[in-house]
């Protein structure tokens, strides 16, 4: 019997997808009710806030900024929130920055368009939330509407941190490794708690292995790129490192977060969730009639937009909504769109791709 139940309670701990499982945990997430959502991230989740840099010399936008939506992001048109936006009706404070680390103290990645790194999320994304949330425009209005009981802060990091120019080259800064990244991910949830911070929502690692930029050659991997123009070597030990890369950051987390939440109580009376995006999107590869809605023949190793390795020549297909992957790098919206309907499942407490905690 004791073994039976070690057992179970790993099979739980690991982030098991049963539907028993996600109602067992949901009970361990009391929203109540969705009204606004703070957001982090990089190019997966931002709008415009990189193209605000570019516009204004890197200059910063300004306390107060309303980060307008963009329909031409890096997926092709609107990212994911945009659309939680939408099926919601929540209000929504996108600080995502394409480009973006956790730190640029970890894994900085220089951007000759503004002459400086990427913003990244522990330097620019949460001070410029902690700004925001403080604010109160001219005539007295507070510029966050975002009660503590109805708000969800979610963070999606690691696409870039891993990736070219970071930890895939052991370009990171000396000292630093694949632990210090995650310390980062939950040292940044520790600073919008300790601004009132209640519900959030850790989004893995996405299966950036599948993703052409890292794919295996003859399943849909590349060699030089828009985005690693300078790609060479053995691309499949590339996709195999990558691979470690990232079911280890996840292993981590599904680990962690139970630990910071309910065994050192990191964080008293918060709620965790914590959304297998990779997992979810391993599913629209696996399954792609499931999900994917094109006219064209569905393809879960191409790309919608297809560029020379200068991102130039570029050819866009018809039919984008029939591809898994916008770029080399990006998922499509079409993905975009179904983890948008999955997030708002997983605030419901009812997501089956998701594990819940509180303390």
């Amino acid at each position: 019997m004791r073994t039976s139940l070690t057992l179970a309670s790993i099979a739980i701990a690991t982030g098991a997808n049963a539907w028993g499982a996600a109602q067992c945990f949901s009970q361990k997430w009391a929203l109540a009710n969705f009204t606004s959502l703070v957001a982090f991230g990089d190019s997966y989740t931002d709008d415009s806030r990189l193209g605000y840099f570019i516009s204004h010399n890197g200059s910063a936008p300004p306390v107060g900024y309303n980060n307008p939506v963009s329909y031409h992001a890096a997926d092709g048109g609107r990212t994911w929130v945009e659309y939680v936006k939408q099926y919601t009706g929540a209000n929504l404070y996108n600080y995502a920055v394409s480009g973006a680390v956790c730190s640029n103290s970890i894994t900085p990645r220089w951007f000759s368009a503004i002459n400086a790194p990427f913003p990244d999320i522990a330097g620019y994304e949460l001070p410029a939330y902690l700004n925001d949330s403080q604010y109160y425009y001219p005539n007295g209005t507070k510029f966050m509407n975002n009660p503590s009981d109805g708000t969800v802060y979610a963070i999606w990091i690691g696409t870039n941190d891993l990736g070219y120019a970071a930890l895939i080259q052991d370009e990171q800064v000396a000292g630093t490794n694949i632990t210090t990244y995650v310390d980062c991910v939950y040292d940044q949830l520790s600073r919008v708690y300790a601004n009132g911070g209640r519900f959030f929502v850790i989004l893995n690692v996405a299966p950036l292995n599948l993703a052409p930029e890292y794919g295996i050659p003859g399943q849909g991997g590349v060699g030089p790129n828009q985005y690693w123009p300078d790609k060479s070597g053995n691309l499949t030990e590339i996709s195999e490192r990558m691979l470690e890369q990232v079911v280890t950051v996840n292993s981590i987390y599904d680990y962690r977060t139970p630990f910071e939440v309910e065994i050192a109580r990191r964080y008293p009376g918060a709620s965790f969730a914590v959304f297998n995006v990779h997992d979810l999107m391993q599913d629209i590869h696996d399954n792609p009639t499931v999900y994917l809605n094109g006219t064209a023949p569905l393809n879960v190793t191409g790309v919608v937009n297809a560029c020379n390795a200068t991102g130039g020549n570029c050819v866009a297909s018809p039919s984008p909504d029939s591809f898994m992957w916008y770029d080399e790098l990006h998922p499509s919206e079409q993905v975009e769109r179904v983890v948008a309907r999955t997030f708002v499942d997983v605030v419901s407490g009812v997501s089956s791709f998701a594990t819940y905690w509180s303390s």
